[in-house]
């Protein structure tokens, strides 16, 4: 039995993602608060396009005006995780982990590490070699390669006594254009990539979300 319950809330607004979570991250903390057993759960969804702005992010790496966004239809929201600005969208896996952090006795560091894990554990399924650089929360490629260094997965999160919310962002099948309105993640020399960019073709979505899926119930089993 896994130690925490898995859904798909499938492709939707970035607002409605954001309360499912925050809901369920609540519940979660109220229990632990009063004492009782909350529930962990692990969210998987596809976003229409949306940018989003970490609480130490800087407006200054939205590289076009916000209205400019509105006529593009696509969404700004400012979030209370930690990191800086980042996009996600359709033909990306957006994963937000309700987890209490204390039932797997992980800190902080910790948990982040372990998410990164998932990621290169995944990465190397199709042959891809998935990276930690010093400094830069997430998932990356040739991350030491001067003019080469390029992130497949953004990683942010909240958390209020070892409860989290917010998580990760994948690019699977992930339009990359959408980067070149945004310095992502505060970063300014370095690239952005996607699983179907590495591999020089799409690369069936479903069967992705099931491996991650599998990789998560491993690694916080």
């Amino acid at each position: 039995m896994e130690s925490f319950t898995f859904h798909d809330l499938g492709r939707i607004v970035y607002a409605d993602a954001l309360k499912v979570q925050t809901e369920a991250f609540e519940t979660l903390l109220h229990a632990k608060v009063w004492g009782g057993q909350g529930e962990n759960k692990l969210f998987f969804c596809e976003h229409e396009p949306v940018l989003t702005i970490g609480k130490s992010g800087k407006d200054a790496n939205l590289l076009i005006p916000a209205e400019l966004l509105k006529q593009r239809g696509i969404s700004f929201f400012h979030t209370n995780r930690g990191g800086d600005i980042t996009y996600h969208g359709p033909g990306q896996i957006t994963g937000y982990p309700v987890f209490d952090l204390e039932h797997w006795q992980l800190g902080l560091k910790q948990y982040i590490h372990t998410l990164e894990e998932v990621i290169i554990r995944f990465l190397s399924l199709y042959g891809i070699k998935g990276e930690r650089l010093e400094g830069a929360t997430g998932v990356w490629i040739d991350p030491l390669v001067k003019g080469r260094a390029r992130k497949i997965c953004a990683i942010g999160v909240k958390s209020s006594r070892y409860v989290t919310m917010h998580g990760f962002a994948l690019n699977i099948n992930t339009d990359l254009s959408y980067f070149s309105l945004i310095n992502p993640c505060g970063f300014t020399d370095k690239g952005v990539t996607s699983l179907e960019k590495e591999l020089g073709a799409q690369q069936d979505f479903e069967k992705a979300k099931s491996q991650l899926h599998s990789l998560f119930s491993e690694l916080f089993p």
